[in-house]
């Protein structure tokens, strides 16, 4: 089972600075992985403020497969990616290690020429796969820092907002809704939320057919308590619950 669909997922959202909102300077999150019913995995997500003399923002996430998932497939995933202070991505950068596969993804995106330059390569054969550019707004979003630009957002159930996303390999504009409250409780308690819709699966920013969903809590600080891929029943839903936060 590929874990790795929500990392290249879960932070493509779309929005748009709200003022008063303020991001944490730094913070820690560990989630539970389940998959039909089973803990699959852990995540730990991490946000940080950029040292100086270029002040910004810094994410990491660190993905691993656990138990019987990981001796059938095993999944060990690293991403960092920078931001500006407006939170519109400069770089990106994956190691990742699944199944017998390990690659090494580079993407640099530059405001000023408005492109993305894009290296993918093979870490066992020492091997380019894929090199390419294209065009992209002057700010768009990637697939972690985007998680806490929506944070940033102010939308009652039923508005909706769109922006533009990339992967390094499309540019599109996607849609974020926010459908409901709900009451969700995982291993870090329980918790008064909203959920959020993020349309970038079938045939927006990824082809696959899935729904992407993002229950944040529904006071200031807006943590990510859940999130969820729901994909065809052959293949079924991945779940992140939060552990913990530091």
């Amino acid at each position: 089972m590929r874990l790795k669909l929500l990392l290249l997922a879960l932070a493509c959202a779309p929005g748009a600075l709200a003022q008063g909102d303020a991001l944490p300077s730094a913070e820690t999150l560990t989630y539970r992985v389940e998959w039909r019913l089973i803990t699959a995995g852990r995540a730990r997500l991490e946000w940080s403020a950029a040292p100086q003399p270029q002040p910004g923002w810094q994410a990491k996430l660190h993905l691993e497969s656990t138990g019987l998932v990981s001796k059938l497939y095993k999944v060990w995933d690293d991403y960092a990616a920078g931001l500006d202070q407006g939170m519109c991505v400069a770089y990106s950068q994956l190691t990742s290690q699944e199944g017998s596969r390990q690659r090494e993804t580079k993407i640099t995106f530059d405001s000023r020429t408005r492109k993305a330059s894009y290296l993918e390569r093979d870490r066992l054969k020492n091997a380019v796969l894929l090199s390419h550019e294209i065009d992209i707004p002057p700010c768009t979003h990637d697939v972690i820092g985007g998680l806490y630009f929506l944070r940033t957002l102010n939308l009652e159930p039923g508005q909706s907002a769109q922006a533009p996303v990339s992967d390094g390999k499309r540019a599109v504009m996607a849609r974020i809704e926010a459908q409901q409250r709900e009451d969700i409780k995982v291993p870090a308690g329980s918790f008064k939320t909203v959920r959020y819709e993020l349309y970038l699966f079938n045939n927006v920013l990824y082809h696959r057919w899935a729904h992407l969903y993002v229950w944040l809590t529904d006071d200031r600080r807006k943590l990510p308590v859940q999130l969820q891929v729901r994909m065809q029943i052959a293949i079924g839903t991945i779940t992140f619950e939060l552990e913990k936060r530091e």
